[in-house]
């Protein structure tokens, strides 16, 4: 069963990947300021533009990196169970279903949790802590966030015994690469015609281009960036501001070289001639494409009042900007305008360093439209607590400087703050006005809506991440926008499947996180619009699960009728693995009713629902 077993087979493995002869040539470009011609070329022999994935992949080819131990007796584990196990130098997680054992590695890639501790749901095991799914077969990522998926182990059962074979360098590494392919080049190292070019180096850009390499596409993969640097993981910025831009890195420079995903930094993009296939770039240049996806993400908006263009005033935006924040709070004034996540986990980070963290923000209650007003005190509290100012239902009328530097903060109040540094959180808007006179379809808003698919209107024109409003299964298919790190991960996997043909529909279930003082509030499901928050558990003491309910609605006889409450969205803080649980429960397409939470009883997690 695709790697469940429960008596040992032969495994017959041939992996073929291909090198190219010579060494790629740096790309260069014609006076015109276009992109130097892309001859016509046969990948592997033909004019397809697609290699041929093994169907295994051999991860013990060395059996000196070999080691076999017994974890188990047979009858030990029932099904739908998992166990940590040892296995020497490392540990594996051993899983039992429909009666056939599994062994994949124990952590997950993304950030470490311990798979053990997340939710096993018909062959995939989902983590805890961020939602990232993994079958647990073949160890694949199936649902993000994060880019490896996990080794996969052999087991057999030997005289009782559950036995694990496992490769050392796969424990120690606890994740793997999926396989992929190379360009394919001709003997003058010149690229074949075929090729795709992507907008944006965020996870949506990232994950298309390793998905494209992962399905066999032999093209050209072009990613083009504003950015300096290569694409990294943006939401640690606001939760670890020291962090420097190598240490948070998504893949490296010699990574994308491997797999010949060409990546162009410092590079803005100002229009697109969809009718010609070309994109126009500020220096001049210019690129052909053959298909294009669109993932530039959001901008910040900017702060519209005097003083604004002082010395000192952020927006966080790069690591180079989180480094400069942290440098100018050390032991001074900090305020944050603006109550969202990101301007929360700024001032949550710089309590034990600033000698003051204020927050300005327009509603009385922070997160209370994401979150609920009852979650959004106790969050308050906690800040509170750890000696942050509130100063909300309030906005900012001007920026003071001495200096050309920030120094004071003036409230529509009247109030003054002192301020050192002003970090700037008041909200994003779709990095799309590029896109103005391209023809692609644009809301008032700026969002690119796409279809299932990822496609615009447009042909060969797809688009993904902050930028777009995409049909939401679980919402019976209402267009939303979801700018979650996630989601963008999966919308970049989806859009590549469509740029090669495969027809595959986007069906996942949003998923986000957020980390202060220590604390993590997870949260699933998409609750825009809800009418109540059911709350289990104890606010006071950081340890909630709180479900968001919006009456549903349906169709009788051409009549609009009102239906019971279904839960849209869970939140938790302390209470893992629910939130993980429950979008498995909403990725089933099972509905959960209001009823079903608010007597306590979690009963309906395990099989009752509708």
């Amino acid at each position: 069963m695709g790697g469940c077993f429960s008596k040992p087979k032969p495994v017959d493995v041939k992996v073929e990947v291909m090198v190219p002869d010579k060494e790629k040539e740096k790309e260069s470009f014609s006076p015109n300021g276009k992109v130097s011609p892309m001859p016509t070329c046969k990948a592997n022999g033909s004019t397809k533009h697609m290699e041929e994935r093994p169907a295994t992949v051999d991860l013990y080819q060395n059996p000196k990196d070999m080691v076999e131990v017994a974890v188990c007796h047979v009858n030990e584990l029932q099904n739908g169970q998992m166990r940590e196990v040892d296995v020497a130098c490392g540990k594996a997680l051993l899983i039992k279903e429909r009666g056939e054992y599994c062994a994949i590695g124990h952590k997950c890639p993304h950030y470490g949790a311990p798979l053990v501790k997340g939710v096993l749901t018909n062959g995939r095991v989902r983590c805890p802590w961020h939602g990232a799914c993994f079958n647990v077969a073949t160890g694949d990522i199936e649902d993000f966030p994060g880019l490896d998926s996990l080794p996969k182990f052999q087991v057999r059962i030997e005289k009782e015994k559950v036995m694990v074979r496992a490769s050392k360098q796969a424990l120690q590494s606890q994740k793997r690469v999926k396989w992929m392919v190379r360009c394919a080049t001709l003997s003058d190292g010149s690229f074949n015609n075929t090729n795709v070019l992507i907008i944006g180096a965020g996870p949506a850009g990232l994950v298309c281009a390793e998905t494209l390499r992962q399905e066999g596409f032999t093209g050209r993969i072009v990613m083009c960036t504003m950015e300096m640097h290569l694409p990294y993981d943006r939401p640690k910025l606001s939760k670890s501001l020291e962090c420097q831009a190598e240490q948070i890195t998504l893949r490296s420079k010699e990574f994308l070289a491997q797999y010949d995903i060409e990546m162009q930094t410092g590079r803005e993009v100002v229009s697109v001639d969809v009718k010609n296939k070309v994109v126009h770039f500020k220096d001049g240049l210019k690129m052909e494409y053959n298909n294009l996806l669109i993932a530039t993400g959001s901008r910040p908006k900017p702060l519209q009042c005097q003083g604004a263009d002082l010395e000192n005033v952020y927006q966080l935006r790069t690591p180079e900007d989180a480094n400069c924040i942290a440098k100018l709070a050390n032991d001074r004034n900090a305020v944050i305008v603006g109550a969202s996540f990101i301007g929360m986990e700024v001032a949550a980070y710089l309590t034990d360093k600033s000698h003051s963290v204020s927050v300005i923000g327009i509603e009385n209650i922070p997160f209370r439209k994401v979150l609920g007003e009852k979650v959004g005190q106790s969050i308050m509290k906690m800040f509170e607590t750890n000696r942050v100012k509130f100063y909300l239902q309030n906005e900012v009328s001007e920026l003071r400087g001495q200096d050309g530097k920030v120094k004071e903060v003036v409230l529509k109040s009247g109030k003054i703050l002192r301020a050192d540094v002003c970090v700037v959180g008041i909200g994003v808007v779709p990095a799309t006005l590029f896109l103005k006179q391209s023809g692609i379809n644009m809301d008032s808003k700026g969002f690119l809506p796409v279809n299932k698919l990822m496609q615009t209107n447009m042909p060969g024109v797809f688009a993904a991440g902050d930028i777009v409003t995409f049909p939401l299964a679980f919402r019976n298919n209402k267009k939303v926008n979801v700018g979650h790190w996630q989601m963008a991960h999966v919308h970049g996997r989806i859009a590549a499947l469509n740029i090669l043909g495969k027809g595959v529909e986007i069906n996942t279930v949003p998923y986000f996180w957020t980390a202060m003082f220590g604390k993590s509030i997870r949260y699933a499901g998409h609750g825009e619009g809800f009418d109540d928050v059911i709350i289990q558990g104890d606010l006071d003491e950081r340890k909630f699960v709180a479900f968001y309910t919006k009456k549903a609605t349906g169709m009788n006889n051409c009549i609009q009728t009102w239906r019971s409450d279904e839960v849209i969205a869970v939140s938790s803080m302390n209470y893992d693995p629910i939130v993980s649980k429950v979008a498995e429960v909403m990725a089933s397409g099972r509905t959960i009713k209001k009823r079903d939470v608010e007597t306590g009883d979690m009963s309906w997690l395990f099989g009752k629902g509708t």
